[in-house]
Parts: structure tokens; C-alpha cells; sequence
């Protein structure tokens, strides 16, 4: 449609935008800056659970107490407002504890502070080199063994401090001292503990209205104050917080020991830093996936706000940081929708550590501790292991998680990095190939990699198959080399040439197009599926070396005839059955699809329908002309009768979409005085022209957000007034009247690929919403019609 409607000329939004600027650009206008409400309460949440999350995390290093409250400040001000990802919380993660504790251990607290900032300035150093997306080819097997090792070293540590205890410096140190320490517990600090662990894991399981209500606060502050006080009603005598002055604050020195330890002390911070920020974007954006009001993460400038905020936290005398999986979940989940939530939760931390000293120095350090081995006892996630056990991957987790738990972080990763390369050597040459006899058909099952390597086995069982047989090759796996293709491809010629039969299909049977050179009308692509839009390369050259010559055909003809050909061979196997029952039935589809002429509107693809479920409708901009002003072309009154009258159908779906070439005309010509016949067409949108130009009217809204521009805002506006143009005529009318017939409003945006229905909460308006997995029912009333909302 767009390619026969100039789109090009510039246009001004009906009254929200007196600037001209380009279709689908922004409104144009002084830029304010606001902080949504979302914003501030999400960051409240966030700071009630990073607060004593990162004095607990400071707690289990052995560093300062304010060193947390640094580095969680720091995190919110620099990475949130430097980082590329909007909705990530950073601060001091629970991932770096144990190798914060050894530094500190091993060099002290000044030369750990400028072991910190090394580390972001390498994090500065790799995003330039914009290398971020290489941390992804980490296997996920060795970050969660990396994660569950150092889960259990905070959670073995943490134990000798809720016993009343001083915790060693390696885990194994730590269990040989345990027998000792349970011969002499400290009453008080126990209780403590179990006050504290009930109340976090009892609080998100409160029942009923109230405990919905009461849930919303965080559990971990619920559990830490609830501790407190509880110890100071009993009057118990047990160590404190203990926040120094902020003038005796020690801040980073000229780092002190051997060069090569420091240079691993750097490497290390670095990678468990970087490998847990970088996974940690990728999360969020998995977890705000069905969210347009939030951009995808920038990795490389996540990678350089996380490089900064270490350098500003070590400076200033705070743990290392990275983003933190617990504090950026809760953020999107409070709705957070800008890098606003975060700075904001840094500013909330600043206050507090200005002003809250003497309530934070009431908190029992038993309490802490027992937050934070619960947060370790956590990071073993049961969900990781079936993961990786469903993968075949589970000796890998196993050995990071030993490595780290018996060597180190740094020597755990390495052991998991050499145990994933094995495994994977492995795989790709454990080929297993085998062939049998069924019914009369030879089956060459191939199960794994299919390299050079496995080529003689290949062999051996193809020359089983007897000449002229019927075969079929099935390929269970995900590669194949040269060396295997050529040989795959010589045996199913000579076979073929012989008489024989050959069908490779994929895993479970799935039938995988013809190999390249066999496929029909010397077409050379493999499409992925049978529909796929592909564009097949030049015809090869011939042996002589001289361009295939083209048929007589023009190009369109000859794709045309390609594309036909290519049909018959490949998809009309799959669906023969299918149009065979179709033909004896006769058609029997359940909606009236009414949508644009647009090339890019792909009916069945966008519905997931198949042949006979939908009596489409195309026309140049989804119009419905209003009964009485048809103006001689009956054509879309004759479909919609047709449709309710003879094939009964019980929906009918008005379908528009993003860069409707119509629709843009619409704005920038007068369709009134146009005496062509597109003009003469376009004059049934001009009800929607004025209904969206109508200022007593607000905007259509789509998925929470406003139209981008004046084009997308005519087109939602379009698909409302062409359902109550759909409403007019008598037999939908009568219809709807009988409860027979349901209406329903869509939108494609074809950029994307992403469809919305009109929701039922406000017709009026014009609110589509996303749909996401599943979508309520609901009746046709007015222009309600699903509300997709999960």
C-alpha cells in the first residue's frame, strides 16, 4: 500500500505537535525534566531492600560497615545514571563477597579499595574495546556454579557469626571449626537468627487481603527490623552495628603487595564484576520483555557506567560493585520505567547514612548475618540445577561449585572453563549413527554432531541401504561440516539416480527442505519454513564458467514461477490433506478478517491460522465504507453479508497497522477534492480524520504509552471509527443485537512485530494493550473487545 502513497511529505500532529518533523519521529517539544510517580515509589522499594542487604554484605567481607552503604550509593547515582541498562540496580552483590573477603584478608582494607578501582578502570578499558557481549559466551552452567559456590561459602562464614562466633577464612577451615563452635552457642544471637530467618521467609507467604497488602513491604527489612526490635524490648547484649564516624572513614591507598597477586586481585574483581553486571542486563531485559516504555540494554555502556562506579566506590572507600539480580528485579517489579527509580534509591541510601545512624546501630549483627546466609543459601537455586541437569551440563556446575567453594573464585571459574571446553570436545565428536529396517522403509538415524570425524561411520550405514529403497535420514542435532554435507549429498544423488527414495527430516521427524541444487526452478535458498519470505542468489555459474542463462521470462515471472514451483515441492506435501478436506467440506471459517492491502500484513502468519480458518478482507487502508456510501463499489458490504449471513461467522476483526500509507495520505492530502480513484476511496477514512483531530477526544493509547507520531495515532483512531462504521450495517447490527457475533480491534506494529487488541477498560478512548501469552474473553460490547492483559 505504502509504495502507491507518497509518505514522504512532512506533516504536523492534528494538536498535539505544532513542529513538523517525520513520520514515526516524536513529537518534538522542550524537553523537562519530570520523575515519574513509578519511579519514586519503585526506588523506595529498592532502598528498603538494599539497605540492610549491603550493610549485611559488608558485614560478611570483613570490611567497614559504611563501605556497603558506599557502594550502594555509588551504584545508584554513577551506574544508574552512566549504565546501559535503565532498570539495573547496582551496588555491593552478594556474588563478590567471597572474593572481597580475601582481599581483605590478604592486603587489607586501603589496598583492597584500589584494588577496586584497578578493576573499574579495566571494566573502562573493555567497554572502549567493546568487547561486553563476549562475557556472554560464558557457559550459564559455570556463572550458577560460580554463583552456588560462593552461596555456600557466604552461608558456611555467616553460620559462625549467628553461633555467637568469628568466621575463618576458607570454607573448609570454617567447617572443621563448626563442632567447636555449636559446643558453645550464644543463646541471644541464635534466637536472633531464627527470628530473623522466620520472619523473611514467613512474610511473602501472609495469607489472604491483608497479607497482599502487608507483602508489599519488603521482607528482608521486615526481618532485619523485627529483630531489632525484638533485641532491644528483651534488652539483649548482643553485638551491634557499629558505624563509625564518617571523619575516620578510610578511603583507598596505593595498593601494597606482590605484583602478580594484585594483577589476579584485579582480574578476578573484574571478571565477577563484569560477568554479573552483563548476565544481570540481559535479565532485566528478559524480565521487561513485553514492555515498550523501556529500552533493551546498551552492554557496552552498562559495561562502562559499572567501570565508573567502581572507581568512584573504591575512591571513596565502598565495596566493589555489580549489578545486583535481587534489587533490579524488585525494581522492575515495582514498576520502575526510567533510570530514575535507581538514582533515586541512591539518594534514598545517602539520606540514611547521613541521617539514620543511631536507628542502623541498633541492628544485631546476628541479624545481619543471618540475612545474608540466607541470600547464600539462595544462590544455590534448585531452578539452575534441573536447568543444567535438563541440559546435560551438570558436571560442569558441579565442578565450578567445587572449585570455587575448595579454591577460590577465580580458580573455580578456570576448572569450569577447562570442565565446559571438555565436555563440549566431547559432544562434537560422539557421533552415534545407526540404521534399521521398518515396514518395508530404511531409517539412517544420525544422533549428534555431524562433523569430518563421523564421516566413514556415515558411510558405512548409508551403503547399507539397498539401490532403489525407500530412505529416510533423520538428523538429531544442531551441526553439520563440509566434509559431512558432501558426503550426505553424493550418496542421495547416486541413490536418487538409481530409482530410490530419500527424505532427511530433522528432529522428530520434522521434513527439512531439499539440499541446495535439487530444489525446483533452480531455486538455491533452504527456507526455515515452508512460507519464509527468502531471496534466493544468483544461478550458479555454469562448468564452463559462464552465467546460467535466464529463462525467457521476465524476473517477476521467473520468481513467480520459482515460487510456485517451490510450493509444489515443499509445501503443498504439508498441507494437501488439509485443502483435500477443505474441498470436500467446503469453507467453514469461524472470523471476517478486514484488514490493509499493505504487503506486510501476513493474514495467517500474524493469527497463527492455517487454510480455512479466516475469510480475509484486504483493502487500501482497512476502510469499511458507512451503508448508503458506497459510492457504487458494494464490494466490502458484499463480504461483510456474505461473512455473517451465509458463513456465520462469530467474529469479525478490524486490523490495522504502523506506517499505514492511507492513513498518511490522509494527513497530507485533501481527499474531498481528489477525483482519482484512490482519492475518491480515502474519502471513507475521513470520519477517522476527524475523530482524531477532534480535541474533545483524547488520544487512542497503545500498550500505556501515547501514539508516536500523528500517523499512528490516525491509524488506532482508524480501526475504532471503522468498527462503529462496521456496526451500521443491518445483518452485523442484528448480530450483535442476538449475541451471535463478537467485533474486535487490532493493530500491527509491523517494526515490531508485535500485534495489540483493543482492551474493554475504555473503548471510548481507544486503549490497545499487548498481547502476551494469554487473553481474557470478554463480550462486544461497543468497542470492547479482549482484554489482553496478563
Amino acid at each position: 500500500m505504502s509504495a502507491c502513497v507518497p509518505t514522504h511529505a512532512p506533516h504536523s500532529s492534528p494538536h498535539r505537535a505544532e513542529s513538523e518533523h517525520q513520520p514515526h519521529s516524536p513529537p518534538e517539544g522542550p524537553r523537562r525534566f519530570r520523575v515519574a510517580g513509578a519511579d519514586v515509589s519503585a526506588s523506595i522499594a529498592v532502598f528498603l531492600i538494599a539497605l540492610p542487604l549491603s550493610l549485611g554484605i559488608a558485614l560478611a567481607t570483613g570490611a567497614p560497615l559504611q563501605a556497603g552503604l558506599v557502594a550502594a550509593a555509588v551504584g545508584g547515582l554513577v551506574a544508574g545514571r552512566l549504565g546501559g541498562s535503565p532498570l539495573q540496580v547496582s551496588g555491593p552483590a552478594a556474588g563478590l563477597t567471597v572474593v572481597t573477603a580475601d582481599l581483605i584478608h590478604q592486603y587489607g582494607w586501603r589496598t583492597t579499595c584500589a584494588i577496586t578501582v584497578l578493576a573499574g578502570l579495566s571494566q573502562l578499558a573493555l567497554a572502549q574495546l567493546r568487547v561486553a557481549r563476549s562475557a556472554l559466551a560464558v557457559s550459564p552452567a559455570i556463572v550458577h556454579g560460580m554463583l552456588a559456590g560462593i552461596g555456600v561459602t557466604i552461608a558456611v562464614a555467616q553460620l559462625h557469626i549467628v553461633l555467637g562466633g568469628t568466621p575463618q577464612s576458607a570454607v573448609l577451615d570454617n567447617v572443621g571449626a563448626l563442632p567447636a563452635q555449636l559446643a558453645h552457642l550464644h543463646p541471644a544471637a541464635v534466637s536472633m537468627c531464627a527470628l530473623t530467618l522466620a520472619l523473611l521467609f514467613a512474610w511473602p507467604r501472609l495469607p489472604g487481603p491483608v497479607g497482599r497488602r502487608l507483602r508489599s513491604v519488603p521482607a528482608a527489612l521486615v526481618a532485619v527490623a523485627g529483630a531489632t526490635a525484638a533485641a532491644v524490648l528483651a534488652g539483649l547484649s548482643l553485638p551491634k552495628v557499629e558505624l563509625p564516624s564518617w571523619r575516620s572513614h578510610a578511603l583507598a591507598g596505593l595498593p601494597e603487595g606482590p605484583v602478580l597477586g594484585l594483577v589476579a586481585a584485579v582480574l578476578t574483581t573484574t571478571l565477577v564484576c563484569s560477568v554479573q553486571s552483563l548476565l544481570g542486563a540481559v535479565a532485566m531485559d528478559k524480565l521487561a520483555a513485553g514492555r515498550t516504555d523501556v529500552r533493551r540494554s546498551d552492554l557496552d555502556r552498562e559495561l562502562r557506567g559499572q567501570g565508573a562506579a567502581n572507581v568512584v566506590s573504591g575512591a571513596l572507600g565502598g565495596l566493589p560493585i555489580a549489578g545486583v539480580a535481587v534489587r533490579s528485579t524488585a525494581n522492575v517489579r515495582a514498576g520502575a520505567v526510567s533510570r530514575n527509580s535507581t538514582m533515586l534509591h541512591g539518594v534514598w541510601v545517602v539520606a540514611a547514612a547521613l541521617f539514620l545512624v543511631p536507628a542502623l546501630e541498633l541492628i544485631p549483627l546476628a541479624s545481619l548475618a543471618a540475612l545474608v546466609m540466607a541470600v547464600g543459601l539462595q544462590m544455590v537455586s534448585l531452578h539452575h540445577i534441573r536447568t543444567v541437569t535438563r541440559h546435560r551440563e551438570v558436571l560442569v556446575y558441579t565442578a565450578t561449585t567445587l572449585g570455587v567453594v575448595l579454591l577460590g573464585v577465580l580458580e573455580g571459574v578456570a576448572l569450569g572453563i577447562a570442565v565446559a571446553v571438555g565436555v563440549a570436545l566431547h559432544r562434537l565428536t560422539r557421533t552415534r549413527i545407526t540404521h534399521e529396517q521398518k515396514d518395508g522403509v530404511h531409517h539412517v538415524h544420525v544422533r549428534g554432531q555431524l562433523t569430518f570425524l563421523a564421516v566413514p561411520r556415515l558411510s558405512r550405514a548409508l551403503h547399507q541401504v539397498p539401490q532403489g529403497a525407500e530412505t529416510v535420514v533423520e538428523l538429531d542435532g544442531s551441526f553439520m561440516d563440509h566434509a559431512a554435507y558432501e558426503s550426505l549429498q553424493d550418496w542421495q544423488h547416486a541413490h536418487l539416480a538409481r530409482g530410490g527414495s530419500v527424505e532427511i527430516t530433522g528432529r522428530a521427524g520434522t521434513r527439512i527442505a531439499e539440499p541446495a541444487g535439487t530444489s525446483a526452478a533452480g531455486c538455491r535458498c533452504r527456507p526455515w519454513t515452508a512460507w519464509r519470505n527468502h531471496q534466493c542468489a544468483a544461478p550458479a555459474p555454469t562448468p564452463t564458467g559462464s552465467p546460467a542463462e535466464e529463462p525467457a521470462e521476465g524476473p517477476s515471472s521467473h520468481q513467480l514461477a520459482r515460487g510456485i514451483s517451490a510450493f509444489q515441492t515443499n509445501t503443498a506435501p504439508l498441507v494437501r490433506r488439509e485443502l483435500a478436506r477443505l474441498a470436500r467440506e467446503g469453507q467453514q471459517p469461524s472470523q471476517l478478517f478486514l484488514t490493509c492491502a499493505d504487503s506486510r500484513l501476513v493474514t495467517s502468519m500474524i493469527t497463527s491460522s492455517g487454510p480455512g480458518d479466516l475469510f480475509v478482507v484486504r483493502n487500501v487502508g482497512n476502510l469499511v465504507p458507512k451503508p448508503g456510501e458506497e459510492s457504487a463499489d458494494d464490494s466490502v458490504a458484499a463480504a461483510i453479508e456474505y461473512a455473517v449471513e451465509v458463513l456465520k461467522v462469530r467474529s469479525i476483526t478490524v486490523c490495522g497497522h504502523s506506517g499505514c500509507g492511507a492513513m498518511q495520505a490522509l494527513l497530507t492530502t485533501d481527499a474531498r477534492g481528489s477525483q482519482t480513484p484512490l482519492g475518491r476511496w480515502l474519502r471513507h477514512g475521513l470520519p477517522s480524520l476527524e475523530r482524531a483531530t477532534d480535541k474533545n477526544r483524547p488520544w487512542a493509547r497503545i500498550a500505556g504509552r501515547e501514539p508516536a507520531d500523528a500517523v499512528e495515532q490516525l491509524c488506532l483512531t482508524n480501526v475504532i471509527q471503522q468498527l462503529t462504521h462496521l456496526r451500521a450495517h443491518e445483518c452485523v447490527e442484528r448480530a450483535l443485537r442476538g449475541g451471535t457475533l463478537e467485533l474486535h480491534g487490532m493493530y500491527f506494529h509491523v517494526g515490531e512485530a508485535q500485534a495489540y487488541l483493543l482492551t474493554e477498560d475504555a473503548p471510548d478512548s481507544g486503549v490497545f494493550d499487548r498481547v502476551a501469552g494469554t487473553t481474557g474473553e470478554a463480550g462486544s460490547k461497543g468497542t470492547a473487545l479482549h482484554d489482553t492483559r496478563v
